[in-house]
């Protein structure tokens, strides 16, 4: 293969939704890094994405360590930074935890874009906390928790500012809706969530009663076929001003609401 065009050629014979972008990519990352652009050709063809590909995922400001074990974060899940950054603009040195972490995505942009605030970062597998850890080093205002969600922090029932979380919503039944880069490279433990895809979001909605202040703000992602069935569940645990929210291809993406005062 000689050329960036052939490249594209072949990953769109494959499937890849954006080949011209993912090949131009895998051209400049193996001229950077002497690799061989075939192999990194074939792989991405295969369906390995290409964040694993490159070792990385831009996501706002940040440059976060991706590959096996950890969910590559996606563009949609930046609007959850700015929920955040919205329900904290003035409150005084705020505290933000971020449920089931992953890569640290949203807490760390937290972090970055707002160095006052006191980011706790939760996750539980043992296989994504190497990448925690690595993206997280060199923040001064975050703590990472390696425990379940149910239980961390455990100094911070009562005090938090807001509750934010990605949590695995995808149903059982809904494998075959995945794409090939997130079903089979993405970890299990990130992903499925039981019949109705809403058994972490419940979970996560019952730890943020405990740990938010009475005035304090839930943001929660979900999938495009829970606009209505996620807000639901934050409004039978007795959140109020349940607001559901799309993302910029005008799908439902996130729900925020505000803990009772």
């Amino acid at each position: 293969m000689t050329t960036v065009r052939e490249a594209a050629h072949r990953l769109e014979a494959a499937g890849v939704a954006s080949p011209l972008h993912d090949a131009k990519e895998l051209f400049r990352h193996a001229a950077e890094r002497s690799l061989d652009v075939n192999e990194l050709v074939a792989a991405r063809a295969a369906r390995v994405p290409l964040q694993h590909l490159l070792g990385s995922a831009g996501f706002r400001y940040l440059d976060l360590a991706v590959g096996p074990g950890v969910f590559v974060p996606r563009p949609e899940s930046e609007l959850l930074v700015d929920a955040v950054l919205n329900a904290i603009r003035d409150v005084d040195r705020p505290r933000v935890v971020d449920l089931c972490s992953g890569s640290g995505a949203i807490g760390l942009s937290v972090a970055h874009e707002h160095p006052e605030a006191a980011v706790d970062l939760v996750e539980s597998s043992d296989d994504a906390l190497p990448w925690l850890r690595r993206n997280a080093d060199g923040f001064g205002n975050v703590r990472i928790h390696h425990a379940d969600l149910d239980a961390a922090p455990d100094d911070a029932d009562g005090a938090a500012d807001v509750v934010v979380s990605n949590p695995p919503y995808v149903a059982l039944d809904e494998r075959d809706l995945v794409d090939p880069e997130v079903r089979d490279h993405d970890p299990g433990h990130a992903l499925w969530a039981g019949a109705d895809g809403l058994d972490v979001i419940r979970r996560v909605v019952a730890r943020a009663v405990t740990l938010l202040r009475p005035g304090g703000a839930l943001v929660i992602e979900h999938s495009d076929r829970q606009g209505e069935t996620a807000p639901a569940v934050v409004s039978a645990a007795g959140f109020t001003a349940v607001t559901d929210h799309l993302d910029l291809t005008g799908r439902p993406r996130f729900v925020t609401a505000r803990r009772p005062c």
